[in-house]
Order: C-alpha cells, then structure tokens, then sequence
C-alpha cells in the first residue's frame, strides 16, 4: 500500500501550507503529496483546498476575487499556526522540487469543478513542464473537461479522476483520458478484479486521529484486498511510523 500526504501533514500542521509540505517531505518511505490549485483574481496558480478562503484563513471570500498580493496577506488560521500563508505553486515546486526529482511525487488537483477557472490546465502544464518534473506529477480533477485538457497538453501525464465511487470513476475516465482512479475509501463498489489493472488511489474526509485511543486506525491490509492500491491520509506519518 503506498502512503500520500493529504494536503500534507494536514492533522498536525496547517493544510496545504508550506509547513504541511515540508514535514511530509521528512517522511520516510512516502509515495507523495497530494494538493489543490486554485487561480487568483489576476491568474496566478495557488495552493488552498476551499473555493472560499472562510474556513482556512481570517478572510471572507472566494479565492478567485482576491488578487495575489490580497491573498498573501490572509493568515492561515485552521490548524493552530497562524504564520502560515496560502503559497503560490511556484512556492511549492521550489520546497519540493529536489525530492521531486529524486521520486517522490505530488499529486495537483485542479479545483474546477465548482468554478473552472478558464486557463488553469495550461498555467500548471507549462509551470511543471518549465520545472523538468512532469514525470513525477500526477494530475487530478473532479472536472472531466479539465482533465481533457491536460491529456491535450501532456499526452504522457498521469491522470487520476476523482468521484465518490470507483465505478463512477471508472465510467468517467472513458472519455477524459484519465489512467488513475481516486475514488472515497467508502466508494469501492466494484469487486477488486473490476480495478486491478489501474492505480486505485483512495481519499478520505475528516481526521481520523489514528495515534489516540479513541481515534480510528485503518486496516491498509483490508482496504488493499478490496483493490486500493494508494491511500491519501491526513497523518501518514503514523502509517509510515515516524511519530
């Protein structure tokens, strides 16, 4: 079972955050890092999950009405170190960009299946292809269309479409060029044979807390045997015993 950092180390640290990402890079036996890209009022790609900047920071708003230099000054409030900023995916690159070259990978989903910000295909495709690491990035979208347009840009990309279940997974990927699955760990709808000649890369929704007693530790032996080949966790670092 191969381990992503969701977000980063996004139980212990600020979500996709410069931090997050750092302490994932210390870890040991990670397959990668998995993060969200938006675009600001004036084009510019960066990293923060919500289509509103509420819940993570002090600010009120959509990230796509708010320019870079607006942006930069919102503090990352949501997970207890408020010297954190939103970083732009140039910012990421440069923190990861070493690692990146020597395996590890970073998965980029496109946050486009709210709003599809016109243009954002093309910024990543050129920022990764400008960076030389295109082969250890995994791209990903909720949004077909979106990952159309990155199978058009980068013919060799890997592409991991995302839905609840993996049969809706399955079903879109016929017509976006997709060669992953990212379905929710709850949705494995299909027996394992169904999935066994695609990576199977599940998510998940909330803190489980695995290292506490009352938390909850998955049996990565039992979600392998259903057909998950990867899992994207907020606390890898339990699962890959470095806490």
């Amino acid at each position: 079972m191969k381990i992503w950092a969701h977000r980063g180390c996004s139980q212990r640290y600020p979500e996709n955050t410069l931090l997050s990402f750092e302490k994932a890079i210390e870890i040991k036996g990670l397959e990668g890092i998995e993060l969200d890209i938006q675009l600001t009022k004036d084009g510019e790609l960066v990293v923060i999950h919500d289509e509103r900047v509420d819940r993570t920071t002090e600010g009120i708003g959509f990230v796509r009405d708010y320019p870079l230099s607006q942006l930069r000054k919102l503090h990352i409030y949501a997970g207890g170190n408020p010297n954190q900023r939103i970083p732009t995916m140039d910012e990421v690159l440069d923190l990861c960009e070493n690692r990146l070259k020597a395996g590890m990978k970073l998965n980029i989903e496109l946050k486009t299946n709210v709003y599809p910000y016109p243009g954002i295909e093309k910024k990543i495709v050129e920022l990764v292809q400008r960076r030389g690491v295109q082969k250890n990035i995994v791209y990903s979208s909720f949004y077909s269309l979106s990952l159309e347009q990155i199978r058009k840009l980068e013919p060799d990309a890997e592409i991991g479409v995302l839905d609840t279940r993996v049969s809706d997974c399955l079903f879109k990927m016929k017509g976006c060029g997709a060669n992953a699955l990212h379905p929710n760990w709850k949705g494995m709808d299909l027996i394992a044979d169904r999935v066994k000649e695609y990576p199977v890369r599940a998510w998940f929704t909330g803190h489980l807390y695995p290292e506490k007693p009352t938390g909850t530790l998955l049996d990565l032996a039992v979600l392998e045997k259903i057909g998950i080949t990867d899992v994207f966790l907020n606390e890898p670092e339990v699962y890959l015993k470095t806490f």
